[in-house]
Formats: C-alpha cells, sequence, structure tokens
C-alpha cells in the first residue's frame, strides 16, 4: 500500500475521528454530517480516510474528489493505495478485506479510535439477503453491527455505522436539500456482482410486494443480532469448562457434543470468532466433529480454516498465529522493578547497526533465571510445554549475543535493575 498527500496534523490534544470517504453519495453524506455536528462544539479533529483500489479508470479523479471536499470542510485527508490485482480470486471478498486492513493501518498512523462507515439501511438489507443466499445461521443473519471493536493489537479502534437506521432515499433527500456533489462508481452498475444484481432485481421485487421490505429487514437483522449476543452468553456458560484462554478441551467439547451438539457447535463457533475466524459451513464443522470423534487422546490433528490453522496438541484445540513481527524495545518507568537492558547500551548497538533478528538453527543457549545454567532452547522449550509449532521462536541477538527469545524469555546475565532500562518485546503482526 502506498500513501501520500497527507494533510499536516493539529498538535493540539482532544479527541480525533475518522469518515471513510469513498466519494459516493453515501460517505458524502455521512461526512456533510460529522463535519456539520461537530463545527461549533469543535469536540473532535475530523480526518477523512479514502482508499484507493485501483481497480476503475476513474479511481485516480476519485482520489483527487475526496481530498479537494476534505480541503473543502478543512478537515485532515490521507488515503492508501492498494496494490490489487483482478485475478486475485473474489474480487468483492478481497476488496472489502484489503479496505478494512488499510482503514485500520490509518487510524493506527493517527491515533484514531473511532472511524465512521456509511453502510446505510438498503446496504443492511442486501446484507441479509446474501447470507440466506449462503445459508448462513443467527450471527450471519445480524448482518453488520452499529459498532464493533476491530481485531488490532490493542484492541483500541471502535468502527461506526450511525447511517443504518438511515435509508438510501432519505440519504439521497438529504443530499439534495444540501446541494451536495459525489462521484458514481460504474460497477454499482455491473449486475455480475451479486449485491449488485440483488440490489436491482430482488430488492426491486420485493418493495413491490411490501413497500416496507427494506426496513423489514434491516429490523430482523438487528433482531437476530441481539439473538446472537444471547447466544454468545450462552456459549460462555456452556464453555466454563471447555474453554481456555488459548484453546478448546477436546474431552470436555467431545462430552458436551454427545449430550447437545446444537450446544457443542455454538461453543465452537463462538471460539472461532472470538479468535477472529470466519464462520465454517455446516459441512465443514460436520467434517471436524468426525475428525475429533476419531482422533486418539495423544495425537495431533491440523485443518486449514479462513487462511489460518488450527492444531489439536495434547488434548487442546488451538489457532496457530503464524505471523510475522518484530522485536520492540519498551522503556521501564524510573520507579518500577521491572529488570531490563540498559537504555544507552541498546541504543549504541542499534546505531552501530549490532541488533540482529534471526530464526532459531537448533545450537542456542541462554540463561533465563538466576543461579542456573545456560539452557539450550530445546530443553527450554520442553519444561515449558511449547507445542512444537511455536518452537520456531524469532531470536533476538545483541553484538552477537543471545538477549532474547520468543515466548521464553530474556538472558539474565544481560539484565539490570537500575538505571535507564528498556524491555524487548516481541510483536506479531496483524
Amino acid at each position: 500500500m502506498a500513501s501520500s498527500r497527507k494533510s499536516q496534523p493539529s498538535l493540539k490534544p482532544g479527541n480525533r475521528i475518522a469518515v471513510a470517504l469513498s466519494g459516493g453519495l453515501d460517505s458524502v453524506v455521512l461526512l456533510d454530517t460529522v463535519c456539520k455536528a461537530h463545527a461549533k462544539s469543535k469536540s473532535a479533529e475530523i480526518y477523512a480516510f479514502h482508499i484507493h483500489h485501483g481497480l476503475q479508470k476513474q479511481a485516480d479523479d476519485w482520489l483527487i474528489f475526496c481530498e479537494k471536499l476534505a480541503k473543502k470542510y478543512q478537515i485532515h485527508f490521507d488515503f492508501r493505495l492498494l496494490h490489487f490485482s483482478k485475478e486475485e480470486g473474489n474480487i468483492e471478498a478481497n476488496a472489502r478485506a484489503r479496505r478494512y486492513e488499510a482503514l485500520e493501518d490509518l487510524c493506527a498512523e493517527y491515533d484514531i479510535n473511532d472511524i465512521f462507515l456509511a453502510h446505510h439501511q438498503n446496504d443492511q438489507a442486501e446484507t441479509v439477503l446474501l447470507q440466506l443466499l449462503r445459508g448462513a445461521g443467527v450471527a450471519g443473519l445480524a448482518a453488520m453491527p452499529a459498532s464493533r471493536k476491530l481485531k488490532t493489537t490493542d484492541g483500541k479502534i471502535t468502527l461506526w455505522r450511525p447511517l443504518l437506521d438511515q435509508s438510501k432515499k432519505q440519504l439521497e433527500a438529504y443530499a439534495k436539500k444540501h446541494k451536495l456533489k459525489w462521484v458514481e462508481d460504474p460497477s454499482n452498475q455491473d449486475s455480475k456482482y451479486r449485491r449488485n444484481a440483488i440490489r436491482k432485481t430482488v430488492i426491486t421485487a420485493l418493495e413491490k410486494i411490501q413497500p416496507e421490505a427494506i426496513a423489514n429487514l434491516a429490523r430482523s437483522a438487528a433482531l437476530l443480532g441481539e439473538a446472537q449476543g444471547l447466544l454468545d452468553r450462552l456459549a460462555t456458560q456452556d464453555g466454563k469448562t471447555i474453554l481456555l484462554k488459548n484453546g478448546v478441551q477436546l474431552k470436555q467439547v467431545l462430552e458436551l457434543a454427545k449430550k447437545d451438539l446444537p450446544a457443542a457447535n455454538n461453543v465452537l463457533r463462538y471460539w472461532l470468532k472470538a479468535s477472529g475466524l470466519t464462520m465454517p459451513s455446516q459441512e465443514r464443522l460436520a467434517g471436524w466433529w468426525r475428525d475429533l470423534e476419531a482422533v486418539k487422546a495423544d495425537a495431533q490433528l491440523e485443518w486449514v480454516h479462513d487462511e489460518r490453522v488450527i492444531r489439536l496438541w495434547r488434548g487442546t484445540l488451538q489457532v496457530v498465529d503464524e505471523t510475522a513481527g518484530e522485536w520492540v524495545f519498551k522503556s521501564i518507568p524510573s520507579s518500577s522493578k521491572t529488570l531490563g537492558l540498559p537504555s544507552k547500551w541498546v541504543k549504541e548497538a542499534q546505531q552501530k547497526g549490532q541488533i540482529t533478528q534471526v530464526n532459531r538453527s537448533g545450537s542456542e543457549k541462554i540463561q533465563i533465571k538466576a543461579k542456573t545454567p545456560r539452557k539450550t532452547l530445546k530443553n527450554l522449550f520442553q519444561e515449558g510445554d511449547i507445542p512444537p509449532w511455536q518452537r520456531k521462536a524469532p531470536l533476538l541477538f545483541i553484538n552477537g549475543d543471545l538477549i532474547a527469545v520468543a515466548g521464553v524469555g530474556l538472558s539474565y546475565p544481560h539484565l539490570v535493575h537500575t538505571g535507564p532500562r528498556v524491555l524487548p518485546e516481541w510483536q506479531q503482526k496483524v
């Protein structure tokens, strides 16, 4: 992704919010209402974020339009250019996933905790119908929530959809009344995309049968959202002896499945959602139960789902995070008694390029406790009961010495308890 033409953010303290601005009617109306709501109170700095997919010839023009609109409202502006190929499978799904990733990235860069999207009542109704066609359950039919926390490292970013109770006609009337200008995306008329086909044919036909069809579908989504909340609460109750911090206990979940399969399915779906995974199809879920019933207690099992790996090891199902990351050095407060590396030593090593991140080769040793000998990583992994797939831990070397092993610990002889100190932490990239 690329980004440029940033507006200079203010250095004044205060809340910051962002609006996802495509340039279409919906997002232009949202931006106008947000800016007017904050014009008098000056309660927040407003940012407009545009995602340039590069899939339409007019995409450059849309970027310019959004940038000029941000200047008109005297708000901050930035964008992301996605390197995207039409040959990369499902265009709709891939574009949507990358759009959210780009928005999360922008929010993190500008320290923004709240971002507003312009999804409206018609979008919600279309989503319900799409989920029905997929044979979705309650979670899918609940469609888009009015707000949700994004799956970020710190979990601070909230996505808001304030227009879900507004119909497309209401937004058009608002735009006409306030003489707003926007851009039109010709791909919205292409019926080869399922959502467009539903909008142009199914929704139109339903409105002829039932004038309140759109509002009623959106209302059903809200009610199903409430039902899903109750199912989640039930899953936590049924899963008290099943759900662990990092997994699902096989023996206990199989016992529940024998007594009440729907309840066990609910617990498993809840765990998958909490792990940031999409819901499996009914066929895939049934296949998983067959695998779990047939596997031996001490055996290992592996599934690939939603481009993530789920493994069974020592009687526990776990979602394996095999993502890239980096070592970061965090300052330790002077009042803290936490041991750390001398800040000056680390800074000098950084300036000399003596800090390296390498993969494990198999012969490394490290002392992680006082008055204990140096041990091989193999022994430390075994003592810590660390699963085999987590033993490819990234290693941190400073000036040729092994200083830290992700998930294991730090080199005790290099730690100090006084003076400016830093603590190396391995952070995975979400």
